[in-house]
C-alpha cells in the first residue's frame, strides 16, 4: 500500500474511528485500526465486535492498493503529533509500514488485515432520515438511564420505536425510565429495535451539532448502521424483547408541582455538596402550599432551602438520589417543568403536556435520614 494525503484529514479519521477501539480485548486484532484502500479510496476501521466504525479520509491519493492493520494507540498518537503537512504512508508485503511527515519519518510493523474482521454493512431498505443533531439530542436525552452493569444485559440497552412519523427512544435501569419522543420530516415503516446504549453514546460522539448535516438510519435483523458523512458505524443490536414500560406510566397524581428548573437544579447540587462520595444520602422533597422545601442531611451537616411552586394536590414529602434527579433535569430544556407525584413510596413524573419528555424516577426510603 502506497498513499499520501493531509495530516489533518488523516487525524480527523482517526479521531473518528478510535471510539470503537476497546480498551480490553481478547483479541490484539483488535486493538489496531485497518488501514485499506479501496477504489483509490483510503477506508480506516476499527471494531470492538459491538460497534464498527468506518471513515474516508478525504483528498487521498492513492498510488498502490493494499491494507495495513496498525496498533491504535501507537499509530493515533503519532498521526496527532505529526506536522501540518502531507502524511505519505507505505507498507511492504510483510506489513512493515513507514510513515512521512515533514521532516519525521517513523517505520512501524503492522499486522495482516485480512485477520481483521470486516464490517457486515448490508444496507437494505430506505433509511431513516434525520438531522445528526436531532439524532445526537435525543440520544443524550435518554440513553443516561440505561445500566452500565451488564448483569441484566436488556438494561443495557436503549428501546427505539419508529411509527409513522415517530421516533420513540426508552431507557431504564431499574431506578428510572427516560423516554423521548421526536417527529420526523416523514412516516416510516414501522420498526423497533433495542441498541447497546454504551455505542449509541460513542456514535454520539461523531454526530454534529448542525442543523442541516443529516443522519441517515438503516436497520437490519441484527443491526443498525448509521450514516453520515464519509462515516459509517454499524451497531450490533441486543436480541430479545424489551420491557414492558409502559405498564409503570400512569396518568393518577395527587400532586403537581409547577418549578423552575435551574433553581431546583441549584438546589440540589448544594444539597449534595454535604454529601461524599459513595454515601447513598437522599435529597429530601417536602412539598407544601406554595414551597418546595429540598432537605439535605449528612454527618458534615445540613441543608434546608426553599424554592417557590405553583402547586396542585396533597403535601408531601418524598426522597430521591440526588444524581437522578440531576440527570434528568440536565437534558430538559424547558424553564420550568412540572412533577407529578403520588405518595412518598411511588415514582416521581417529570413531563410535559405533549409528553415528548418522560422521566420516571422511583424514589429512595428517607427515613432515619432527617
Amino acid at each position: 500500500m502506497k498513499i499520501s494525503c493531509s495530516q489533518s484529514a488523516l487525524q480527523n479519521s482517526v479521531n473518528v474511528v478510535s471510539k470503537a477501539v476497546p480498551g480490553k480485548t481478547p483479541m490484539p486484532i483488535l486493538e489496531c485500526i485497518l488501514l485499506k484502500t479501496e477504489n483509490n479510496v483510503l477506508k480506516l476501521t476499527a471494531s470492538n465486535m459491538d460497534l464498527g466504525i468506518e471513515s474516508i479520509v478525504t483528498d487521498t491519493i492513492v498510488e498502490e492498493e493494499g491494507y495495513v492493520a496498525l496498533d491504535a494507540k501507537l499509530f493515533s498518537d503519532m498521526v496527532r503529533n505529526l506536522p501540518a503537512d502531507t502524511v505519505y504512508i507505505e507498507s511492504d508485503d510483510q506489513f512493515h509500514t513507514t510513515i512521512r511527515c515533514g521532516k519525521a519519518e517513523y517505520k512501524i510493523i503492522g499486522k495482516s488485515g485480512q485477520d481483521f474482521p470486516k464490517l457486515p454493512i448490508v444496507k437494505i431498505d430506505e433509511p431513516v432520515v434525520l438531522s445528526q443533531l436531532t439524532l445526537k439530542n435525543i440520544i443524550t436525552q435518554t440513553s443516561f438511564a440505561a445500566a452500565v452493569n451488564e448483569a441484566n444485559k436488556m438494561m443495557t440497552g436503549v428501546f427505539m420505536e419508529i411509527h409513522e412519523n415517530q421516533m420513540k427512544m426508552v431507557a431504564l435501569d431499574g431506578h428510572r425510565i427516560s423516554i423521548r419522543v421526536i417527529e420526523l420530516k416523514q412516516p416510516y415503516p414501522d420498526h423497533s429495535a433495542v441498541i447497546p446504549g454504551k455505542s449509541l453514546n460513542e456514535i454520539v460522539k461523531n454526530l454534529s451539532s448542525e442543523q442541516q448535516n443529516e443522519a441517515m438510519i438503516y436497520f437490519t435483523e441484527n443491526q443498525m448502521i448509521v450514516d453520515i458523512e464519509n462515516t459509517t458505524m454499524v451497531v450490533r443490536l441486543i436480541d430479545g424483547e424489551y420491557f414492558n414500560y409502559e405498564q409503570m406510566i400512569r396518568a393518577q397524581f395527587k400532586t403537581k408541582v409547577i418549578i423552575n428548573r435551574r433553581e431546583l437544579m441549584e438546589g440540589i447540587n448544594r444539597a449534595t455538596l454535604l454529601v461524599k462520595e459513595g454515601d447513598k444520602k437522599p435529597v429530601i422533597i417536602n412539598v407544601t402550599e406554595d414551597k418546595l422545601e429540598l432537605m439535605g442531611n449528612s454527618a458534615v451537616g445540613t441543608l434546608k432551602e426553599d424554592i417557590p411552586v405553583v402547586k396542585e394536590g396533597n403535601d408531601l414529602m418524598i426522597g430521591f438520589n440526588p444524581r437522578f434527579l440531576l440527570d434528568a433535569l440536565r437534558v430538559i430544556d424547558d424553564e420550568q417543568v412540572t412533577m407529578y407525584l403520588m405518595d412518598a413510596k411511588s415514582p416521581a413524573f417529570f413531563k410535559n403536556d405533549t409528553e415528548t419528555y418522560n422521566y420516571i424516577i422511583l424514589p429512595v426510603n428517607f427515613l432515619n435520614q432527617r
